[in-house]
């Protein structure tokens, strides 16, 4: 069965405006049977979104209207496709317990969401690691060099699958390789092959399922999906449920490369 299991919608701040009824009839005509509508969830209250706009996540007033929607669309379109409400949710080192209370509130309305990691911790300020390749270059100065970033990534990234964040804890990992988001702007490429095998590794003993996603091969700077075939393959042998993802912000990316990667996760070429 055809699934799309991360997808944005008109309520994501830094996204477009295309309907839920564009991505949802776009689906169907491609034979999808299954869509997630993962918006990203509200940051924490006390949280400083470190993004020039600030429109890292769902503005907090608009949660009962998006899922409200939600609801009424899975009824309408009942007999075509299976709609599941869900949210991306980031894992923000120090901010884990407004997390938990977060999802103590909101988990039970939600059927399937990921939990990501974008922002990360440095010196007592945050870095929105994926949102241009100067904040990222900038970054990775101030850190000291490339390996020191890629090792705070992938310990940020260990600490979410290993957290403990209630009995709504999302169920699926995101974009674990999205520190490669602007590698091709790098002067030099990072060997970071212990630490995926690691994560991923740690994704099965935690019973969790992965992100299988196609965003980074529309990416100038990357050029390959979050993460790469051969890691998808890894993740398959190591026998950790694969969830295809699109991770589209606009209609138009919607399943973008799904043919590329379902070969991955379907037969394991």
């Amino acid at each position: 069965m055809k699934k799309d299991g991360h997808i944005h919608t008109p309520y994501c701040p830094h996204g477009t405006l295309d309907s839920f009824q564009l991505y949802i009839e776009k689906a169907i005509q491609n034979g999808f049977h299954e869509i997630t509508f993962t918006e990203h969830a509200p940051l924490p209250r006390s949280f400083i979104d470190p993004t020039p706009q600030q429109d890292s996540g769902m503005n907090l007033n608009k949660l009962e209207s998006y899922l409200n929607t939600l609801d009424d669309l899975k009824k309408q379109y009942r007999k075509d496709i299976i709609i599941s409400s869900g949210l991306e949710i980031d894992f923000i080192s120090g901010f884990e317990h407004e997390t938990i209370s977060f999802l103590n509130t909101y988990g039970q309305y939600l059927d399937d969401s990921i939990l990501s990691v974008h922002f990360l911790q440095f010196q007592n300020t945050y870095t929105c690691i994926d949102f241009s390749p100067k904040n990222y270059i900038e970054f990775v100065e101030k850190v000291g060099n490339p390996v020191s970033v890629y090792k705070l990534y992938y310990k940020t990234l260990m600490d979410s699958i290993k957290s403990d964040l209630g009995s709504y804890k999302p169920k699926r990992i995101g974009h674990i390789t999205l520190v490669h988001k602007f590698q091709h702007a790098l002067s030099e490429k990072v060997d970071d092959k212990e630490e995926i095998v690691s994560i991923l590794k740690e994704i099965k003993n935690q019973h969790l399922q992965l992100d299988v996603n196609s965003a980074g091969l529309a990416k100038p700077y990357c050029l390959e999906s979050y993460p790469s075939p051969p890691y998808i393959l890894m993740a398959k042998q190591l026998e950790i449920p694969l969830v295809f993802g699109s991770d589209a912000h606009q209609v138009s990316d919607l399943h973008q490369f799904y043919n590329e990667l379902n070969k991955y996760i379907e037969n394991g070429e």
